[in-house]
């Protein structure tokens, strides 16, 4: 089928494409500024969607092109909204989209379309081609951008290409793209990434004398791949030397020791390394605690996530919301409700407004323990304070109530919850019917099917 059928076919025909409103005479000569869109925003985003499929699934792209009665001169916009649409699956096909536009004398390329197709190139390992729009762009003066290189550098770093991306770092100047720092990172990623640790350590102490400004992401790329490596103590010497030459990272080198061996997952090597830290008095900041916290629950050790924040806080570490929102889950599931409790209103004291998760993670538990009376006033103070449940913690008090056997009470929250606005789902309601069908509940299951009728209805 022909690309112009299709475009019938979905009511979008060529004409509707391809033109775009047109004015008086009058109003031109007037002046008045011609549209550049479709009157309809979603006949100009349907415009888009079309053309892109078109550019990304027509092997005869340019003779389908031609064929359709495309504007003139085409909008920049949207031939860059084309651009980005089909790009990251198909690179070769809009790249040839932007060279047949480049064709036509009314057309004019920005940086920013050739920006749009380097990234997927080089995810696409589609080098040449990425090499000859970036010669095309110094041809005609067009800024080349520091993000989309640092992306490049990283593309070869993780082909396995390290020599390549140390040449691209090379070559930037000649294309009058700035070495930032960004770019400077993404070239330390690439040579970490390949085991380069001595070329990395070299280009760090390069950027010093360049006076390139390291951020965050410089030192903790080096400090990740020495604990990825397993060298902790290399990790350490480097921090330590680089704050004897007075280069000193943005936050502190034992936070980022920890962030490395929690990314690489030696979560023992953490833990010993942060009891080390609070021991000597120094606490980690809210960040480097919470990543740690995270992983320490995702690995099942909340008994030690717990005892350390506990001993964290009493040496005076604030915790934030997000440290709430990892601990108070994790101990909740492994039924640690006192300890949730706790939890739960130490972060209202902190000033923190609870969020419908953390009150589901303390309802839950308590269903799964039997105290359904519990799980019942707390979900009533739940609301009486003021936050209401969403569609989530209505699904989930339903379920926990039909595996409790608590058939009626399911009902009466199913019917809340439809009150509320949020209509149940089909499972739901059948497996709160069924249940009181099961007990002997047949004309409360009837007013919930006509329940389920009317919410359909409407």
């Amino acid at each position: 089928m022909s690309a112009a059928a299709v475009l019938c076919r979905l009511g979008l025909g060529l004409r509707r494409l391809s033109t775009l409103p047109e004015f008086p005479a009058a109003a031109a000569a007037a002046g008045a500024p011609q549209p550049q869109h479709p009157t309809s925003k979603d006949a100009y985003f349907a415009a888009v969607h079309h053309l892109s499929t078109i550019v990304r699934r027509d092997f005869y792209l340019e003779r389908t092109l031609n064929r359709l009665r495309l504007p003139s001169p085409f909008p920049p916009d949207l031939a860059l909204r084309v651009i980005r649409a089909a790009a990251p699956a198909a690179p070769l096909h809009a790249t040839r989209f932007l060279a047949w536009l480049r064709a036509k004398p009314s057309f004019t390329a920005s940086a920013e379309h050739f920006d749009a197709l380097l990234l997927p190139l080089a995810r696409a390992r589609l080098f040449p081609h990425l090499w000859s729009l970036a010669s095309d762009m110094r041809g005609l003066g067009l800024p080349l951008s520091p993000t989309t290189f640092s992306a490049v550098i990283s593309s070869y770093g993780h082909s396995r290409l390290p020599d390549q991306a140390v040449e691209v770092f090379n070559r930037l100047p000649r294309f009058g793209c700035p070495q930032t720092t960004e770019v400077y990172n993404a070239l330390l990623d690439a040579l970490c990434a390949n085991g380069n640790f001595t070329g990395a350590y070299k280009l760090l102490r390069r950027m010093a004398r360049k006076g390139v400004a390291p951020d965050r992401a410089t030192f903790s790329t080096l400090v990740d791949s020495w604990c990825a490596a397993g060298k902790l103590n290399e990790a350490q010497a480097f921090l330590d030397d680089m704050a004897s030459r007075g280069f000193r990272p943005p936050v502190r080198g034992r936070d980022l020791l920890v962030d490395g061996l929690v990314r690489a997952g030696h979560l023992e090597e953490a833990k010993a390394f942060a009891l080390r830290m609070t021991k000597e008095g120094i606490l980690p900041d809210v960040a480097t605690f919470n990543s740690l916290a995270e992983a320490l629950c995702n690995a099942g050790d909340v008994d030690f996530a717990v005892a350390l924040l506990a001993d964290a806080s009493s040496r005076g570490l604030c915790p934030d919301i997000s440290t709430y929102k990892v601990m108070l889950p994790a101990v909740a599931k492994v039924g640690k409700i006192e300890e949730a409790f706790r939890l739960f209103y130490a972060a209202i004291e902190d000033g923190h407004r609870p969020f419908p998760s953390l009150y589901a993670a303390i309802i839950k538990a308590l269903c799964k323990a039997g105290r359904f009376a519990d799980a019942f006033a707390f979900f009533g103070d739940m609301k009486m304070k003021g936050h209401p449940p969403n569609r989530p913690v209505y699904v989930m008090l339903v379920k926990m109530c039909v595996r409790g056997g608590r058939f009626v009470e399911a009902a009466n929250y199913l019917v809340e919850m439809s009150e509320a606005g949020f209509t149940p789902r089909a499972p739901t309601f059948n497996a709160v019917v069924d249940g009181l069908r099961h007990c002997g509940k047949h004309d409360l299951a009837r007013r919930l099917e006509q329940l389920e009728v009317s919410l359909k209805g409407n």
